[in-house]
């Protein structure tokens, strides 16, 4: 069959039946790998940061000539721009998620899957370089975190895509596999890096062998190489084996058509992303103040820089920004996907800086009885991407995502607070290693929550928008949601450098609060504008 597929009609059951059904699940099945790919690519710096600090990289940020005392002062300084770099993807991510919003309806999606699965190369590859050389500067890892970005940004493409190929009662489930396994990739990736990085299978060519904190460094290299192959087998299935189709691209293109039409789009996020970077590293801005000029960049970007076939379509999906329950599903829904994805990029170095360098005073000091925190953060992903069908299954059982979504908020609170209690046990002991369960299994009740909120707000919002605007708002929420991956990490780093982790938990907590009030008002009060969507 011709890879542009013009007779595409799934509601009839004829056609799903003799056609529509097979092509959609080759599609669906080829999707899935790409997608989970993505995710693991986005989020690989929550632990490549980790082993930056145990394998020694300082940027060249420390010489010769130091004192003592500027040496702690410059590894806490170094520890900080650690946590950015998961930040910095983050950033990309979730800006590269806007463009990628409409990429489908202008580039089809074959071409797109073939060509943002292709870009992942980049950073993988990039990375694999970077890590032979204990010198590499900052800012090179900084370019390939921004890059990793595109991992992010196809979260949106990749949904858009999917629900073109099967028939509304399919919706959920179709849709519900392609996230829920995509989203598991943060947790695949958070396994195979820590146990990749033990071969020297990748790292042979161009290492030089040397050993950091008791770990070959040629292994290092691993934790970007190790994408390649399965990256390289990907983009292959999707230029092959997927297909565009006329209901989500209306004027199909051809192939090179398609592929700078996205190239194109993808580039007009990349741009805002790379503002945002620099303003971030190079102008040392404040985070509050990088995340709404990139955010507004972006959408400038998009209204004024976009090729005509798709300016009206965007000018049209631009009114849900005049309805006031877009802004507040939108600060409640990053609540739910925002912290998870935030938390599984800021976790594992989270738990390194509290168990294992856990002398203020001296930043190389290494707890010898520290547990093994990388076999086992893996599962805060995991949890929170497989229990996510759960929050919206409640939520149909009962009749209301509202209510599903103030629960899981209560408990979300609820763990946040004691995991800052268990932070500031740790931290005060002689003997940190003995909060190490408690504060572990209050962070799987928080990764829990999350996803269970995430499945929650995703049945309520098709309830208070019509459908129209419903497909936009799940766009636009799931994009700025994504930046919870910048604002966590960042804010983690801030607060493990002034040595008061614990308030940054306070913060998200009190935000928690908010959007429970505002949940309740908006959504469950006596004077609720939509009641128990």
């Amino acid at each position: 069959m011709s890879t542009n597929i013009k007779d595409w009609n799934v509601e009839d059951e004829s056609f799903w039946n003799s056609m529509g059904k097979k092509i959609a699940t080759r599609n669906l099945w080829i999707s899935i790998p790409a997608l989970l790919l993505a995710f693991a690519v986005w989020i690989m710096w929550s632990i490549i940061a980790t082993k930056l600090k145990a394998f020694g990289f300082n940027f060249g940020l420390i010489t010769q000539d130091m004192t003592p005392d500027q040496i702690t002062a410059t590894l806490k300084e170094i520890n900080s721009l650690y946590y950015t770099l998961p930040a910095i993807a983050g950033l990309a991510g979730a800006t590269l998620r806007i463009p990628n919003s409409f990429l489908i309806a202008l580039g089809g999606g074959r071409n797109v899957i073939f060509v943002t699965t292709l870009l992942l190369l980049i950073p993988a590859v990039g990375v694999g370089y970077a890590l032979q050389d204990v010198n590499t500067p900052y800012i090179t890892f900084a370019i390939y975190a921004a890059l990793s970005g595109f991992g992010g940004g196809n979260f949106s493409s990749s949904m858009s895509n999917i629900s073109f190929f099967f028939p509304k009662r399919m919706q959920g489930t179709s849709l519900g596999l392609n996230a829920g396994i995509g989203n598991l990739g943060v947790g695949v990736m958070q396994k195979t890096i820590p146990w990749i990085i033990g071969f020297s299978l990748f790292g042979a060519v161009g290492a030089n062998g040397s050993e950091v904190v008791g770990d070959a460094m040629s292994g290092l290299q691993n934790a970007g190489w190790v994408w390649v192959p399965l990256l390289s087998i990907a983009t292959i299935a999707a230029f092959l084996g997927m297909n565009n189709v006329i209901t989500g691209t209306p004027n199909l293109p051809n192939t090179i058509q398609g592929v700078g039409k996205t190239l194109y789009m993808i580039s007009l996020g990349l741009i805002a992303a790379f503002v945002g970077a620099y303003l971030l590293i190079g102008l040392k801005v404040n985070m509050w103040v990088v995340l709404p000029v990139v955010v507004i960049l972006t959408l400038i970007l998009m209204k004024f820089a976009t090729p005509g076939a798709i300016k009206s379509n965007l000018n049209k999906q631009f009114t849900i920004f005049s309805n006031k329950h877009t802004w507040i599903m939108t600060i409640i829904y990053t609540m739910t996907f925002g912290s998870f994805i935030g938390f599984s990029a800021a976790f594992p170095k989270l738990s390194q800086d509290i168990f294992v360098y856990t002398d203020a005073s001296d930043p190389s000091f290494i707890n010898p009885n520290a547990p093994n925190f990388l076999m086992w953060v893996f599962l805060g992903p995991v949890i929170g991407a497989l229990i996510r069908p759960v929050g919206g299954w409640l939520s149909d059982r009962i009749n209301s995502g509202a209510k599903v979504t103030a629960i899981s908020t209560i408990a979300q609170i609820l763990a946040t607070i004691a995991v800052a209690y268990f932070v500031i046990q740790a931290r005060n002991s002689a003997t940190p290693e003995n909060y190490w369960w408690p504060f572990f299994g209050s962070f799987m009740v928080l990764f829990l929550t999350t996803g269970i909120g995430n499945g929650s707000t995703f049945r309520s919002i098709p309830y208070i928008f019509n459908k129209e605007q419903a497909g936009p708002v799940l766009g636009w929420t799931a994009a700025i949601a994504a930046y919870g991956a910048f604002i966590i990490p960042k804010v983690f780093g801030q607060q493990i450098k002034n040595g008061t982790p614990e308030y940054a938990l306070y913060g998200f907590a009190i935000y928690y609060f908010v959007c429970l009030i505002l949940n309740w008002w908006y959504y469950q009060g006596p004077k609720a504008d939509v009641k128990n969507p």
